[in-house]
């Protein structure tokens, strides 16, 4: 099969592309013809070796997959092939009390499609029954391989961490970020009023145009200070953060007393100051997450079937300019996801 991947750890160019053996079906398990797939920074992180460095090579990337079944091992129901699917990125155990409980992300075994196994930056890729559901029929490959991981994300964080309710100013973080896009959405459908940063006023534009209600460029010194003006100086109720080192402070600052923030990632880096007397003097709660329950896909797809969120695309390219779609990823020159088809 064609694929891309990774035979050393580095810059973009250490990504090749060629053919590579096919991976088999086992028992349980389904092979998914992939249509599209979408980037991630995971895939960045994985790619320098930030992320899994430990990572057997070489190794194929792709967290975000929507496809066609193509072949189903045994012991599998529910699908066949020719189904259109989505495939939800996390893989874990489904048995131990974690996973029965639900919180299957906590699972001591889980892992990420395209981090701690083979991806979608290929033809082909295999992952268990429980791993699939059916594309919504209302958006295409691209739109549908935009969702899984950074819809799931952005749902933990805001309904499951931060339990957002009506009426709450929510501050999104990076709103060009695929999380920030889908955070956006959600908090929305929650009632909120959302305030988006962004670093240029294009970007801020869009976040407009999907639903924010204030916005904010945050490359402005002191920008954590026009949050906290625009909330009448209270600051945000519920933060969503995945920035990093160079705004933490500001966002711990833009935070109002007894304000929740959940923190997804650390793009800028991360090791950051954090000023502790606003911790615990403001009663700030601080909630890290990682993806969500496995179950979480499912009113997401509903509400993306009923036109209540929308992934966004923000360039697509072949498979084969996968290196050139990290360089777009890093270089923050997109709204929304880059994606490849395949």
């Amino acid at each position: 099969m064609r694929a891309v991947w990774m035979e050393s750890r580095g810059e973009a160019q250490v990504l090749r592309y060629g053919e590579i053996a096919p991976p088999q079906v086992e028992a349980g398990q389904v092979r998914v013809a992939v249509k599209a797939v979408a980037l991630n920074h995971l895939d960045v992180w994985v790619r320098k070796g930030v992320a899994s460095p430990q990572l057997p090579l070489p190794h194929i990337l792709g967290c975000d997959i929507a496809g066609v079944v193509e072949a189903v091992g045994a012991g599998v129901q529910g699908c066949r092939p020719g189904d259109a699917v989505v495939l939800n990125p996390g893989v874990s155990c489904g048995q131990c009390e974690r996973c029965l409980n639900g919180q299957d992300n906590l699972c001591p075994q889980y892992q990420i499609l395209g981090e701690h196994r083979w991806g979608g930056y290929a033809e082909l890729v295999t992952v268990p029954s429980a791993n699939l559901l059916p594309k919504p029929a209302n958006v295409g490959w691209a739109e549908a391989a935009s969702l899984p991981l950074t819809f799931l994300t952005a749902w933990q964080m805001v309904v499951d961490k931060l339990q957002v309710r009506p009426g709450e100013d929510v501050l999104v973080m990076a709103a060009g970020s695929g999380v920030s896009v889908a955070a956006i959405q959600i908090a929305k459908q929650y009632g909120a009023r959302v305030i988006a940063t962004a670093s240029s006023d294009e970007k801020l534009a869009k976040a407009r145009a999907l639903g924010a209600d204030e916005t904010v460029n945050y490359t402005r010194q002191d920008w954590f200070k026009e949050v906290r003006m625009l909330t009448g100086g209270k600051g945000a109720d519920a933060v969503v953060d995945h920035t990093g080192a160079q705004y933490w402070e500001g966002v711990i600052k833009a935070t109002a007393w007894g304000g929740r923030i959940s923190l997804v990632g650390a793009s800028s880096g991360y090791e950051a100051t954090t000023p502790l007397s606003h911790i615990f003097y403001r009663q700030l709660s601080i909630f890290g997450s990682t993806m969500a329950s496995k179950s979480r896909l499912f009113p997401i797809l509903k509400w993306v079937s009923q036109g209540k969120l929308e992934p966004i695309v923000g360039a697509t390219l072949p498979l084969v300019q996968a290196a050139e779609g990290h360089r777009l990823l890093e270089e923050r020159r997109v709204f929304g996801k880059v994606v490849l088809e395949v």
